[in-house]
């Protein structure tokens, strides 16, 4: 008998089948109550990226339409059969489509901010399902890359933080690294405690990066019956410290600006959702 598996990763998901697209939504409800409602009716049927709620075009009628994200491509497909001519939350009928906006391919996939891998962890594997712990947390600058242009304000202090954070899920004896690197030009006429309090800031973002990074890697197996399976994908050109090498760290020299709006908890933003549908 096939096992139907489904593949989540800790990416944006951007693709059309793990889109659905909702309208006909009464106008009689604020944008807050649409909001809530869905969002708890489509949790049911399984993790959710996005909800996202606007009124009608002024040339249409009055009302509302919506768009709704899943991590999964199966779990939105069930949705939409199960959901679509349904009144759900309203006295009248609901129409629910899959996306089919084939534009897609231009945008590449980003990963998942932080907060938005915990939520996604937390769903699958349960809150103590999994658990991170920094390996190593170092103030490289003085290995700026030589290439790097010099600030001409001497009065200027390049800062750069390079963390190793391992990712572990005892429950699947599985475990992966991430590194994440943070950087920024701060001045040295700064008073010590704000010196102190942007190296602090720095160093969260690099464990947070790294965070990130080691979720990236990993691959949720959804199976048919709800159970979950784990694997880690691992890049062979990947430095890491050896297990006896505590304390010293070694990464390469990567910039982290498109890290940034992926690291927004509202990256969603970049993409366009007026999506046609079936």
């Amino acid at each position: 008998m096939d096992i139907e598996v489904d593949i989540i990763e800790f990416k944006v998901p951007v693709e059309n089948n793990k889109t659905i697209f909702i309208w006909d939504i009464q106008p009689i409800f604020s944008e807050a109550y649409i909001f809530e409602s869905l969002w708890r009716v489509y949790s049911a049927f399984g993790a959710l990226y996005l909800v996202k709620v606007c009124p009608n075009a002024t040339v249409a009628e009055p009302g509302f339409y919506a768009l709704v994200k899943f991590y999964s491509a199966v779990q939105a497909s069930k949705a939409q059969r199960a959901t679509d001519k349904q009144f759900l939350f309203q006295n009248s009928p609901l129409k629910v489509r899959l996306s089919t906006k084939h534009n897609l391919a231009f945008y590449t996939s980003k990963p998942l901010s932080l907060s938005k891998c915990l939520d996604l962890a937390n769903h699958y594997l349960g809150f103590s399902g999994w658990s991170t712990r920094i390996i190593a947390l170092k103030d490289i600058s003085k290995y700026v890359d030589a290439e790097c242009p010099e600030e001409d304000d001497s009065q200027s202090v390049f800062l750069k933080y390079g963390c190793i954070v391992e990712l572990t899920i005892p429950q699947h004896g599985v475990s992966c690294q991430g590194v994440g690197v943070a950087e920024k030009i701060i001045d040295s006429a700064w008073d010590p405690e704000e010196k102190l309090r942007r190296r602090g800031t720095l160093m969260k973002q690099a464990k947070d990066k790294a965070v990130v990074g080691a979720f990236e890697k990993v691959l949720l197996m959804v199976l048919g019956n709800g159970k979950v399976a784990i694997e880690c994908r691992f890049d062979p050109d990947e430095i890491l410290p050896e297990a006896n090498s505590e304390g010293v760290i070694k990464v390469n020299d990567i910039s982290w600006n498109e890290f940034d709006g992926a690291a927004d908890s509202n990256a969603e933003q970049d993409f366009p959702w007026d999506l046609p549908v079936d």
